[in-house]
């Protein structure tokens, strides 16, 4: 990424009033605060009405299926812009109800998109490279065929099919796995692997599925471009790197200074057939950096020195670095070449004996 890029990150004021919507999810919550820093009381967030731990300045209950209750907010507020991130991402609650993957995926985007469009605001949607199974080796295009093996993924894309079928200003991401802190401390990649290692439990992480990973403060540079000068239509927004799971794991792992013996591999085959699972779903973001004029994303992690070279890596220990969370939080949460604030989680909004 070339920081001295005019384009990357420019001062001019987005659209405001803004609505951040699901920033009980990783990319919603980092980008609630990036903005909300920015932007003061003209930055909305929304989270689900059942996520009462969730609360603060600029932070209101309303559930996206509920189309009045999205209609009443909207007159409220009048957004110019929405940042529409919300949904369930929980493979196997998906599989399992169906119903509630519809309400909250697609339900939730038609009721968004119905009130963006009655009020001419500027639009970025969300989607996932879980749309894809994998079978074909990655390096997923804009125009190749989605084919999801979960209920997750196909919701995905008909919400997808939505968004752009309805409203002709809107861009729609579809991202990979956006590394930044979650609220729960638990809902990202690197907060569950973590909470596995820090409660002394195994994570088993699979060898052959493939992700293209992003930084949230590289997400967070991109959004606020695409409301300065914006895209319309689809675009892939996967990083430059190529990881498995398990490579995720290693570097989690080491990073943090955890036990190593923690740390397990498994193919997806042997996990079982509930909830199904991905393959190389890694993607090739090549169109949005040639329409940008810039590349938005700098490899997760940083540097090649954090880069796993063999699978027990992260045994490797011989160098002095011990790791720990607040290396976590400087190499993993953060960009190192462009480190963006790290919002607060639960327990440090709460205290740990609120949740105990």
């Amino acid at each position: 990424m070339d920081l001295l890029d005019p384009h990357y990150e420019d001062d001019t004021s987005p659209p405001l009033p803004m609505l951040v919507s699901g920033i009980a999810g990783v990319p919603g919550y980092n980008a609630f605060h990036y903005f909300r820093d920015r932007y003061g009381d003209q930055v909305i967030g929304v989270r689900q009405s059942n996520m009462w731990p969730l609360s603060g300045d600029g932070i209101v209950a309303c559930d996206a299926e509920d189309a009045d209750s999205v209609a009443r907010l909207w007159d409220q507020y009048r957004f110019r812009s929405l940042l529409n991130f919300g949904g369930c991402c929980r493979l196997k609650s998906c599989e399992l109800n169906v119903d509630m993957a519809h309400r909250v995926n697609v339900v939730g985007a038609e009721n968004m998109i119905a009130q963006a469009i009655r009020h001419d605001a500027r639009v970025i949607h969300l989607s996932v490279d879980l749309v894809f199974a994998g079978r074909d080796g990655g390096s997923y295009g804009e125009q190749d065929a989605t084919d999801p093996v979960t209920v997750y993924g196909a919701k995905m894309v008909e919400a997808e099919n939505v968004v752009l079928s309805q409203c002709d200003n809107a861009c729609v991401l579809r991202i990979s796995l956006p590394m930044g802190i979650s609220f729960n401390e638990h809902a990202g990649a690197i907060d569950w692997i973590a909470s596995r290692f820090k409660q002394n439990k195994p994570a088993t992480l699979f060898t052959d599925e493939v992700r293209t990973p992003t930084y949230t403060d590289c997400m967070n540079g991109l959004f606020a471009t695409l409301l300065d000068k914006p895209l319309t239509g689809l675009y892939h927004a996967g990083g430059p790197r190529r990881l498995t799971l398990y490579q995720i794991g290693q570097i989690v792992n080491r990073v943090g200074g955890y036990d190593p013996d923690l740390l397990h591999k498994s193919l997806r085959h042997e996990a079982g057939p509930m909830p199904p699972r991905a393959g190389d779903v890694s993607m090739d973001s090549s169109k949005l950096q040639e329409d940008l004029g810039f590349n938005p994303f700098d490899p997760w992690p940083l540097t090649d020195e954090w880069l796993p070279t063999h699978q027990r890596w992260h045994y490797d220990r011989d160098d002095g670095f011990l790791g720990s969370e607040e290396m976590i939080k400087s190499l993993l949460y953060q960009n190192p070449a462009k480190p963006g604030m790290v919002p607060p989680s639960r327990n440090e909004v709460w205290g740990t004996s609120r949740f105990a």
